[in-house]
């Protein structure tokens, strides 16, 4: 299998795993802790807008590329199997018929209450000198 197909392949699992992640943080048989971690993750990868702006040299990909894939594989990890496995199917099947993802307004805030503590953080310590 050419490299490149082995890429989509593994994006299309990530995607897919954001959306279980999704169904498993709203099912009762998902643990508190794995549901926090699993909140948090879907809040910022179904987020439209990132941490570490895109346009950033290096750093706007890592998110996407390395931090993103990581906490999925964790937090999927952490799941008990039949949950894994009823929200991967809740999830293909939510795929198919909407034909995406959904969008995280709860992501949306995270990152800009994010940005806006890093602002005031960074304004505080400049200001203080």
């Amino acid at each position: 299998m050419p490299i490149l197909q082995r890429l989509r392949d593994w994006a299309r699992r990530i995607k897919r795993d954001g959306v279980t992640l999704w169904f498993a943080a709203r099912d009762p048989r998902t643990p508190w802790t794995v549901k926090a971690l699993c909140a948090f993750v879907v809040a910022y990868a179904l987020s439209p807008i990132d941490l570490v702006p895109d346009f950033i040299p290096v750093l706007g990909y890592v998110d996407d590329v390395l931090l993103l894939p990581g906490l999925i594989w964790l937090a999927v990890r952490l799941l008990p199997r039949e949950v894994v496995e009823d929200s991967r199917t809740k999830a293909d099947d939510w795929m198919a018929l909407e034909g995406g993802k959904p969008v995280s307004r709860a992501g949306i805030a995270l990152v800009v209450v994010a940005w806006v503590a890093i602002g005031v953080g960074g304004w505080w310590w400049i200001a203080g000198r």
